[in-house]
C-alpha cells in the first residue's frame, strides 16, 4: 500500500514540475518602477496598528442606564404636541381665524365724535356795525353713529351737533346762542353692491383662507405622523440589528473557541484559529456600524418628538416597545382610490381654490353692474340763546322829536322792540335747542339718486371677470392633474405593501435555511468533512439574513405607513384628531 502511495506521489510531482517549466510565469510589478517616479511623498510607509482595545459600546451624550421605553402612540402624541412645524401650523390657523374676526369688524358699529372750544378776533368790515374787531368763542361738540345692513350692502349714520356761539359783534341778536341739529341718512345700493360687495367678497374669501389653512394643518399632522412612523421602525430596526451582530460576535467567539479545542484534538492546523479570529474582528466592526446607525435613528426620532435641544429625552435611551409585526392592511386598489379621493387634504385645498374662485366671479360680475345709489337724509335742528347786550339793531328807527311823524315813529319803535321780544321768546334758552329737534321745529328732508357710470363700460372688471373664469378652466385641470398624481402614489403604495410581504417572506425562509446550512457545516466541521473557511462563510450568510429579515419587515412597516398617508387615513389608523389646543 504504502508503495502504490510513493508511485502516485512521484508521479503528481513530476507532472506539476513539467506543467510548471511550460507554463507562463505571471509578470510581477517591478519595484523599480515606483521608485522611478519623482516628487511622490510617502505617506507612513511603516503604519501598523497595535491598538487593538475597542471603546465602549455607548452612544454619545446618552445615559445607556436610563432607558425610556416608547410605544408609537406615544411618539406620535409626542411629535403632536412638540413639533415645531406643528406648532407654526397651528398658529397659522390662529392667525386666519384672527384675520376673519378683523375683516368682520367693518361691520361693527361706529361712534365718533369730537368736542373743541374755539376763540377767535377778527377785524370788522360790516357797515352795519360801528365796532373795529370782532371776538367770537365757539364751544362745540359733534357725535356721529354708523351701522350697516350687510345683507344689502345698506349704510346708515346718524349726526347730532351742538354749538354754543359767544360774540361781541353788536349785529348779533343772540349771545350766547346755541345750535344744534340730528341728522340721518341711509344710502341703498340698487345694482352694484346690493348683491355682494367688497366687504363680503373679503369676509367669504377669509372664511375659506381659514379652511384652507385647517386643511393644510391636517395634512402637515398627517405628514409628522408619516414621518414618526418611518423613524420610529428604523430605530426598532436599527436597535434589533445591533443585537443581530452582536449575537454574531458571540458565535464567532464560540467558534474560535471550538476551533481551539479541535487544534488541541489534531483536527485543525493552527492557522485555521487565524481565520475564526478574523471572522470576530469583522463581525465587532459590524456591531459598531449597527450603533451608528442606531444613534443616526435615534436623533432622526428626538428631533420629531422632544420641545427642544434642552429636552431630557436627548440623554435617554430610547427603546420601541411596540411589535414590529403589524397587520397588513387588506384593501383593494379600488378601495384605496376611493378612500383616497375622499381624504387626501390636496383635494380639499383644490376644493377651497374653487369655492375662492367662485367667490371672486360673483363679485366681479356685480362689479360690472352700473353704479347706481338711493340715498336719503331726514335732519331736525334747533336753537336757542340769550340776547346780546350789545345788539343794535341796524334798522332801527330814530325819532325825531320835532318832526310832526313823531308819534307814528315812537309807535314803529316800539313795534320793533315788541318783534325782538317776541322773536327771542320765540327762540327761548339753551334748553331749546333739544326741544326743537324734538318737535321737528326746524325739519330737512333730501331724497335723491347718486350714480357713477363709465361712459365705456368698466373694461377693469371684464377683464377681472375673464381672469377668474380662466383661473377656474386651470383649477380644473389641476384637479384632473392632481386626480391622477393621487393614483399613481396610491399604486406605488400598494405596490410597495405586496412587495414587502414577498420581501419578508422570502427572507423568512432565507433565514432559516441559512441556519440549517449554517448548523450542517458545523457538524461537517466536527466529522472532518468540511474545513473552517465553509463554516465562517455559513455563519456570514446566516447573519446578513438575520439582518436582512428585519430590514424586510421595517420596510413592510414603512410601506404600510406610507399607504396610509398615500390614502389620506393617517388619523383615523393611529386615531388622531387634529385640532388646535
Amino acid at each position: 500500500m504504502k508503495k502504490h502511495l510513493y508511485i502516485l506521489i512521484s508521479v503528481l510531482f513530476l507532472t506539476n514540475f513539467i506543467y510548471g517549466q511550460d507554463a507562463t510565469p505571471t509578470p510581477t510589478p517591478s519595484p523599480t518602477a515606483v521608485e522611478k517616479l519623482e516628487n511622490v511623498p510617502q505617506i507612513a510607509p511603516n503604519f501598523e496598528s497595535d491598538k487593538k482595545d475597542l471603546p465602549d459600546l455607548g452612544l454619545v451624550g446618552v445615559d445607556m442606564t436610563q432607558q425610556k421605553p416608547l410605544t408609537l402612540k406615544e411618539a406620535i402624541t409626542l411629535a403632536l404636541e412638540n413639533n415645531k412645524d406643528i406648532e407654526v401650523t397651528r398658529q397659522n390657523v390662529r392667525i386666519a381665524e384672527f384675520d376673519l374676526q378683523s375683516l368682520r369688524g367693518v361691520y361693527e358699529l361706529r361712534l365718533s365724535g369730537q368736542t373743541f372750544y374755539e376763540r377767535a378776533t377778527v377785524p370788522n368790515t360790516s357797515i352795519f356795525s360801528t365796532n373795529r374787531t370782532t371776538t367770537t368763542g365757539n364751544l362745540g361738540g359733534n357725535v356721529a353713529l354708523q351701522g350697516f345692513i350687510p345683507k344689502y350692502g345698506t349704510i346708515l349714520s346718524g349726526n347730532f351737533t351742538n354749538n354754543r356761539v359767544a360774540s361781541d359783534n353788536s349785529i348779533s341778536i343772540l349771545s350766547p346762542q346755541y345750535n344744534s341739529s340730528l341728522t340721518l341718512n341711509i344710502t341703498q345700493p340698487l345694482f352694484r353692491g346690493r348683491n355682494f360687495d367688497q366687504n363680503r367678497r373679503n369676509i367669504e374669501i377669509s372664511k375659506r383662507n381659514l379652511s384652507l389653512t385647517d386643511t393644510q394643518f391636517r395634512q402637515r399632522t398627517i405628514e409628522v405622523i408619516t414621518n414618526v412612523q418611518r423613524a420610529y421602525w428604523d430605530l426598532a430596526f436599527a436597535l434589533r440589528n445591533l443585537q443581530v451582530q452582536r449575537d454574531g460576535v458571540r458565535d464567532a467567539k464560540e467558534q474560535l473557541a471550538h476551533n481551539k479545542r479541535l487544534v488541541e484534538e489534531g483536527s485543525l492546523a493552527p492557522i485555521d484559529i487565524v481565520a475564526a479570529e478574523t471572522q470576530v474582528a469583522v463581525i465587532e466592526q459590524n456591531v459598531y456600524e449597527a450603533l451608528e446607525n442606531v444613534n443616526r435613528a435615534s436623533n432622526i426620532l428626538k428631533n420629531l418628538i422632544s420641545v427642544n435641544r434642552n429636552d431630557s429625552i436627548w440623554s435617554e435611551s430610547i427603546v420601541p416597545t411596540d411589535s414590529v409585526e403589524l397587520e397588513t392592511p387588506k384593501t383593494t386598489l379600488p378601495e384605496a382610490l376611493e378612500l383616497a379621493l375622499k381624504n387626501r387634504p390636496e383635494i380639499e385645498v383644490n376644493e377651497t381654490q374653487k369655492e375662492i374662485n367662485s367667490i371672486e366671479q360673483r363679485f366681479y360680475r356685480e362689479q360690472n353692474k352700473p353704479q347706481i345709489d338711493l340715498i336719503a337724509t331726514y335732519g331736525s335742528a334747533g336753537i336757542g340763546g340769550s340776547q346780546n347786550s350789545n345788539f343794535r339793531s341796524p334798522f332801527s328807527v330814530t325819532c325825531n322829536p320835532q318832526s310832526v311823524d313823531y308819534q307814528t315813529c315812537l309807535q314803529q319803535q316800539q313795534l320793533q322792540i315788541q318783534q325782538q321780544q317776541s322773536f327771542l321768546q320765540q327762540i327761548g334758552g339753551a334748553g331749546t335747542t333739544f326741544t326743537d329737534i324734538l318737535a321737528n321745529r326746524y325739519p330737512t328732508f333730501r331724497v335723491g339718486v347718486q350714480f357713477n357710470l363709465p361712459l365705456f363700460g368698466d373694461k377693469t372688471s371684464q377683464a377681472q371677470l375673464g381672469k377668474t373664469l380662466v383661473q377656474s378652466d386651470q383649477i380644473k385641470t389641476q384637479r384632473a392633474q392632481l386626480e391622477q398624481s393621487i393614483q399613481v402614489d396610491v399604486r406605488n403604495a400598494l405596490q410597495s405593501v405586496r412587495t414587502a410581504e414577498a420581501r419578508l417572506r422570502s427572507a423568512i425562509i432565507a433565514r432559516e435555511n441559512t441556519l440549517k446550512q449554517y448548523e450542517s457545516e458545523q457538524r461537517k466541521l466536527d466529522a472532518g468533512q468540511s474545513d473552517i473557511y465553509k463554516v465562517l462563510e455559513r455563519q456570514t450568510a446566516y447573519i446578513n439574513a438575520r439582518s436582512n429579515e428585519l430590514r424586510a419587515q421595517t420596510e413592510l412597516n414603512k410601506a404600510i405607513a406610507d399607504l396610509q398617508r398615500a390614502t389620506g387615513n393617517s388619523l383615523k389608523a393611529n386615531n388622531v384628531e387634529a385640532r388646535l389646543r
